[in-house]
């Protein structure tokens, strides 16, 4: 029995398991089929039949042509076509007593599971521009809708992300097979993930629950992510209701809906179906900021046309820039939605409107069903008339927890024209909107919790339907976490303006209605003074110029945002930086509202709305100059750029508005360790106050993210252990020497801590140096530049340590690479120009076959780093030999194991086994030459060493004899190559046969050296298996160097924009 669990273990405990959830298991290679053709053709067409049986044979033939053929287009323009025939039945006509008839046919049955056939299938080839075999495949009556690369959870050299690298060589290897992909999932049992043929990477996505019980979803079984994703029922309602196209213009991304949107939004139908008959209360949907609420959204109201019978939705925001974003993110998906949406421009239509206008009440009077219409909260305040009576209307209310859902009847004694004051009642918004449409239903959506004290919200919507918070949000990668750090003191504010702070945030919480705004003008006039103090403008923006250029402009893109606390303020902070940067024109923008009393100056800045998209348009763009934008309130909500990491706040904000612009650095990019929000008016108070509505574990993690408190210390405590690791080691070079002096300490640091003796110690170094550097993300500022050079050296000798011992994305080491890494590191975070050379003493790249490079390693003063180097360099080249050549593998693999175990075991010295291995990797260069010298391909130098491994075989034959029969064993092979003939046990033994014949006319092998002919046999056999499989790895490692360099694993962002296909 094998003492390691394989690829192919693995393989068949996925099978087990979806056997037992009723899937019928199939092996490739035992089909009889076109192996040109993606589809399981004789399964298709019998399901097409009992699906469809009132269709003619006619009609039935035209379905299969569609399904086969598609017109001129990229895989991705397919592959939308086909998923809107498996969501809603493939158009055919056809003739019915010479009548001309249309119809749809359907590809699954989606009301009975039990009508359709669901396979697994394993080792299912298929040729297209070469011939593939992905691990494993179901299929939904014929047709493949998931593929499943799984790597080998017990080697080393593997992981989830070469299966995602495999599954990118497919999409361009075997295209045909993704038309059909709805999901493609990559596992090695530790980390199983799904995305889709548009995602990259970051955007695969675990499945953490079998039920939508967020519980001890931390740390998901692979077993939790097969059975909860793809049990039968639950797979064919992904497919149909949770897998959507997002038109972006040019490009189309797939979008796969997360587990916490897939049970969120079950929970609000069923609960939408009840409201409906009962109180009109859908619900409240609290997904925390960054985690889909859009596309969740959209998912709904997709959902709810089926299960209330096309039900009239109403959409309505509080802003128009939140209307806007939000019917862009509708209209992008209209295609999923099978409607159009439309926006309301006024309330109803009068005499002055236009063809183009729609009037809210008109439009809704002019159906009985369907429909999705966008307003804002305004609309519904111009009058008290009902808009329609109908009760199958669904009001989704976007970010429902606002000030004006009150539902009480207030008085307010408000000022006339002639400066009289007179007494108005004002009746909640919340009550005009259940006037207006007093028989709907209402759900609400929200990134933020509702406050305990707000009653009125919940007397509108009911209940939460489902919670997905910051924490859970944060452990599944859906979103960073966002860290505080308080600047207030920079700006040497006096006592007096301190208090006018305080009491700009006492109006806040009075909503700031009409009355109070009245009231407080006086104030707030005295507020704009202070803080547009041309004094304090100087501090501020020379406070943000230092603390940006030091710690966080070579952060990730460099982006970062400046909130102002008014239009005036925003523009005398974008001149003070011109002024004190006047290079910077192209890098820093302001994004605000424009008015017609705008000074001409402002607004060649402002620009009109073209210009704002623009801005906006080059903010999200990594690459652009544009790296610092000035903001007041625009971009402040439901506006995402995933690289912005820091915002600096110049404006007292409270609850709602204050969680809604810190979520803008939330969002996952790459390896980005949360969002930093730098204040300078106080924030801190009305943070602690916002989080009281929030869970209690929210309020556990994340109620106070101040990094003086949080990450400081961090820092502080990872920097002692990693300075205890290094005890003995004298680095003090990095911090003061030369250039070259900083390479050898480096390179000597990697030394010290790959010592046999430091395996521990640097297992545990590597864990340590990590958090190191994620807490000095976070808290640069505050660490002395001493400290930060300490950290840099650390961080340096973690990434070399990473990308020596083969943990990293990238499979081959390089040293060119590898200085360039180290120059980027050390010039981001130590500001260092110079230019490193790690290895100084060796000139040339990595290579085994360089006698110069082997001579150069023997001389490394670097004892330990020279054994790991040769060690990782023969370890790759004996892999090469496993997948081509059995008896060098063997061979090699025995001497590196036998060099390796005495030098671990304390019988050779550092010096001893550098010797042994260079002696080694002399002779795998000598054999690589061996062929040539014999007039041999690499693969015919293989079946020759098989054949004249027993050392006496020469003996009996001439070594011409021995070539020859080396080469008609190659030819034999080449000629009688079938698909999978390797696989079907049939096949092989007709092979086996074939070798022993072509082996008993050259007489071999001699008597008594019957082992002779099962090195043959191996040989032949492992040259079959892998020789298709040669330039896929190839592939692999070409299309995974863009992963070079990043260690850690990218999050994704759930069913958020993606990849763009045929870019990884």
């Amino acid at each position: 029995m094998s003492t390691t669990f394989t690829e192919a273990d693995y393989e068949n405990s996925i099978i087990e398991l979806f056997e037992n959830m009723g899937y019928q298991h199939v092996y490739g290679p035992d089909i009889e089929r076109d192996f040109y053709s993606p589809l399981y053709s004789d399964v298709l067409n019998e399901y097409i039949h009992r699906l469809n049986p009132s269709l003619s044979e006619e009609a039935i033939s035209d379905v299969i042509y569609k399904i086969q053929n598609y017109e001129n287009g990229d895989v991705v323009q397919k592959n939308e076509l086909f998923m809107d025939y498996i969501q809603h039945g493939v158009p055919v006509r056809y003739t019915v007593d010479g009548k001309q008839c249309s119809s749809l046919a359907y590809l699954v049955d989606y009301k009975n599971v039990d009508n359709n056939s669901f396979v697994v299938a394993n080792q299912w080839t298929f040729i297209e521009n070469s011939n593939k075999r992905p691990d494993i495949i179901l299929f939904i009556n014929g047709i493949p809708v998931v593929l499943i690369e799984l790597k080998s959870p017990s080697r080393e050299e593997t992981d989830a992300s070469e299966g995602y690298a495999q599954i990118r060589n497919y999409i361009h290897e075997i295209p045909s097979m993704f038309i059909y992909n709805c999901i493609s999932v990559i596992s090695d049992q530790l980390i199983s993930k799904a995305g889709t043929i548009t995602s990259g990477e970051d955007r695969f996505m675990e499945w953490k629950t079998k039920d939508g019980n967020y519980e001890n979803t931390q740390y998901a079984q692979f077993d939790t992510f097969f059975e909860g994703m793809f049990d039968r029922e639950r797979l064919i309602d992904i497919i149909k209701n949770f897998i959507c196209f997002s038109d972006e213009g040019l490009k189309k991304y797939k979008i796969l809906a997360g587990y916490h949107q897939y049970f969120a939004v079950k929970k609000a139908v069923e609960m939408a179906k009840k409201a409906t008959i009962t109180d009109g209360k859908g619900g409240v949907f609290w997904h925390t900021q960054g985690s889909g609420k859009s596309l969740s959204m959209v998912f709904y109201a997709h959902l709810l046309q089926e299960a209330l019978d096309s039900p009239t939705i109403v959409v309505i925001t509080d802003r128009n820039d939140l209307d806007d974003q939000l019917f862009g993110q509708f209209a992008k998906c209209s295609s999923f939605l099978r409607q159009v949406p439309v926006h309301a421009t006024c309330r109803k239509l009068g005499t002055n409107s236009t063809k183009d206008d729609i009037g809210l009440k008109d439009w809704l009077d002019g159906r009985k069903a369907n429909g999705i219409i966008f307003t804002t909260m305004q609309k519904f305040e111009e009058s008290e008339e009902p808009l329609s009576e109908r009760r199958n209307i669904i009001v989704m209310a976007d970010e429902a927890h606002r000030g004006q859902y009150g539902l009480k009847e207030k008085v307010k004694i408000i000022e006339n024209e002639d400066g009289d004051k007179e007494a108005k009642i004002v009746t909640g918004t919340a009550r005009i909107i259940r006037n207006c449409l007093p028989n709907a239903t209402y759900v609400g959506f929200t990134g933020t919790p509702i406050s305990m004290k707000d009653r009125s919200t919940r007397e509108v919507f009911g209940d939460y339907i489902d919670i997905y918070d910051m924490t859970q949000a944060v452990e599944d990668g859906a979103t960073r976490p966002v860290y505080y750090e308080s600047r207030v003191i920079k700006l040497k504010l006096d006592e007096n303006t301190l208090k006018l702070i305080d009491a700009e945030y006492d109006l806040m919480a009075e909503n700031a209605d009409a009355e109070v705004v009245q009231k407080s003008k006086k104030q707030l006039g005295q507020m704009e003074a202070i803080l547009g103090n041309d004094k304090t403008i100087n501090s501020l923006v020379k406070d943000i110029l230092d603390h940006y250029e030091n710690n966080r402009e070579n952060l990730l893109t460099g982006k970062a945002m400046i909130v102002a606390y008014s239009r005036s303020i925003a523009m005398k902070i974008y001149k003070k930086i011109l002024e004190l940067r006047p290079d910077w024109i192209e890098k820093v923008g302001v994004v605000m509202t424009d008015s017609n009393k705008d000074p001409e100056e402002w607004k060649e800045i402002i620009g009109n709305k073209r210009h704002k998209d623009e801005m906006a348009k080059k903010f999200k763009d990594n690459n652009s100059q544009l790296k610092i934008a000035i903001v007041v309130d625009m971009w402040l909500t439901g506006f995402d750029v995933p690289s912005l990491a820091t915002m600096y706040v110049y404006k007292p904000m409270k609850g709602y508005n204050l969680m809604q612009a810190i979520a803008r650095v939330n969002r996952v990019f790459k390896d980005k360790e949360g969002g930093l929000v730098v204040d300078y008016v106080g924030i801190a108070s009305a943070l602690k106050e916002a989080m009281n509505d929030y869970t209690s574990r929210d309020k556990k993690n994340y109620g106070d993210t101040d990094v003086a408190k949080v990450a400081y210390p961090k820092f502080l405590e990872k920097l002692s252990i990693c300075q205890d690791f290094f005890y003995g080691y004298n680095y003090s070079k990095f911090m003061s020497g030369t250039d070259l002096e900083r390479s050898r300490t480096i390179s000597g640091g990697v030394n010290f801590i790959v010592d046999i003796h430091k395996e521990e110690d640097r297992t545990e170094f590597l864990k340590e140096a990590l958090l190191l550097r994620q807490a000095l993300s976070l808290c640069s500022s505050m660490v002395e530049e001493s400290l930060r050079v300490e950290a840099a050296f650390f961080e340096s000798v973690r990434v070399l340590v990473m990308r020596l011992m083969n943990q990293g994305h990238g499979k081959k080491i390089s040293l060119p690479e590898m200085n360039a890494r180290i120059n980027e590191l050390l010039k981001a975070s130590i500001k260092s120009d110079g230019v490193i050379n790690l290895f100084s003493d060796v000139s040339q790249n990595f290579s085994l076959f360089d006698p110069k490079f082997l001579e150069e390693v023997s001389k490394m003063k670097e004892k330990n780093l020279a054994v790991e180097l040769l060690k990782k360099l023969i370890a790759e080249q004996v892999r090469i030999y496993r997948r081509t050549n059995v008896v060098k593998s063997e061979k090699f693999s025995e001497l590196i194991q036998e060099a390796m175990n005495r030098y671990l075991n304390g019988m050779l010295t550092n010096e001893q086994v550098i010797e042994e291995l260079l002696n080694l990797a002399k002779q795998i260069a000598a054999a690589q030459k061996e062929g040539e010298k014999l007039g041999l391909t690499a693969d015919e130098l293989a079946f020759y060493d098989a054949l004249t491994k027993p050392q006496a075989i020469k003996d009996f034959y001439e070594n011409e004899e021995l070539i020859a029969i080396t080469k008609e064993l190659a030819d034999t092979l080449r000629k009688n190559r079938t698909i999978d003939w390797q696989k079907r046990d049939s096949a092989r033994a007709r092979m086996r046969m074939m070798i022993k014949k072509l082996l008993k006319k050259h007489k071999y092998p001699p008597e008594g050296m019957d082992d002779a002919v099962q090195t043959v046999m191996t040989q032949c056999e492992l040259w079959t298996d892998n020789n298709d499989m040669r330039q896929e790895e190839d592939e692999i490692i070409f299309n995974s160097k863009v992963h070079s360099f990043n260690e850690e694993k990218d999050f994704m962002l759930v069913a958020e924009s993606q990849t763009k296909y045929g870019q990884e």
